[in-house]
């Protein structure tokens, strides 16, 4: 198969584990009554569950694929009952082809450096603005200039970078009136993507979400920055995201900066002994739970409204502090 599609842009995760799993059963290579969990595919490819669960589903909903009583889904018989088949993937006759390979390798160069970048960035625009160097970027982190591109454009997505007039690739400043400015945004559309997710919602991914929240509160202020960006990722990505609507997903991906810089409050200033972030994410998550999409949607955006006034807080302390070093990529310039 071909990594990308007609038009010679790369294709998405899902959609390479989608092409190459929808080959294999369309000409055969995989015995009737195999068992397909996400886990072992996730392995093979090197990937997250997120992109294979879609694959997945998307294969179910073409007939390729059955749920069945056990975990995942079953290579279904033509005709008569199926038993299920619980082998190897690779044993089973599983591969990768090359150009699918290399293109897994070519994004695990970007995602590589995607978190550092994105900390560096996320810590300098309450600072300023900031011009970032291409071709400086990529003798940093020893990697392509296209790579180096993959990743800017991923934090433009974000709304962490953007190109100026003359296509410079810059960071900052993050103002005051931005940050209100990015969570009326957020307040518009979160609560109404969450009320279009909410039926879509794992139940025991939900409760695993929730239960994490509560030990994160049990264990306050001793959490890691790891642990509050995941949790942040929990309700604002995996399921405010979680929906059909592409468009409306792209306009909420754009206004998540203040998300991305909650890193960098919490770098400065730390983790408060109280966090009323955890409780007020709990709080929508026990709404979904109940079954309750409407007041879910509300206390999300209760926590959106009281997350900005702390944002605005927390923004002005930092204007007290000293500017951060910066990598050679990266230098301030005047705006």
């Amino acid at each position: 198969m071909n990594a990308s599609n007609g038009q010679n842009s790369p294709l998405k995760l899902y959609e390479l584990v989608h092409e190459v799993l929808r080959d294999h059963l369309v000409w055969g290579r995989l015995p009737v009554g195999l068992v397909l969990l996400e886990g072992p595919i996730a392995e093979i490819f090197e990937v997250s569950r997120a992109p294979v669960q879609r694959a997945l589903k998307a294969l179910a909903q073409e007939g390729l694929i059955d749920r069945f009583d056990g975990r995942g889904y079953v290579i279904a018989a033509k005709r008569g009952e199926t038993t299920p088949l619980r082998i190897g993937l690779r044993e089973a006759g599983l591969s990768l082809p090359r150009d699918v390979g290399e293109a897994l390798q070519a994004r695990a160069s970007w995602e590589r450096i995607y978190r550092q970048v994105e900390d560096t960035a996320a810590g300098v625009v309450a600072f300023g603005r900031y011009r970032i160097l291409e071709m400086d970027m990529a003798a940093f982190f020893s990697v392509s200039r296209t790579v180096v591109r993959e990743v800017l454009a991923r934090l433009q997505e974000r709304g962490l970078v953007e190109k100026d007039a003359r296509s410079h690739w810059v960071a900052g400043p993050l103002t005051a009136t931005a940050m209100r400015e990015f969570y009326e945004v957020r307040r518009l559309l979160e609560p109404a993507a969450l009320l279009q997710a909410a039926e879509t919602l794992d139940r025991d991914e939900l409760a695993r979400m929730r239960d994490r929240l509560v030990e994160a509160e049990r264990n306050l202020p001793d959490i890691a920055e790891e642990t509050v960006y995941s949790i942040e990722q929990d309700l604002h990505l995996r399921c405010v995201l979680k929906i059909e609507n592409r468009q409306l997903a792209k306009m909420i991906r754009h206004s998540q900066l203040p998300l991305v810089t909650n890193h960098m409050f919490h770098r400065y200033l730390g983790v408060p002994s109280h966090s009323p972030e955890l409780l007020e994410h709990r709080l929508v998550f026990e709404h979904l739970l109940n079954g309750a999409a409407e007041a879910a949607a509300a206390a999300l955006d209760a926590h959106l409204k009281h997350a900005l006034a702390r944002s605005l807080g927390r923004l002005k302390v930092l204007s007290v502090f000293p500017e951060p070093a910066v990598p050679p990529y990266m230098t301030r310039v005047e705006w």
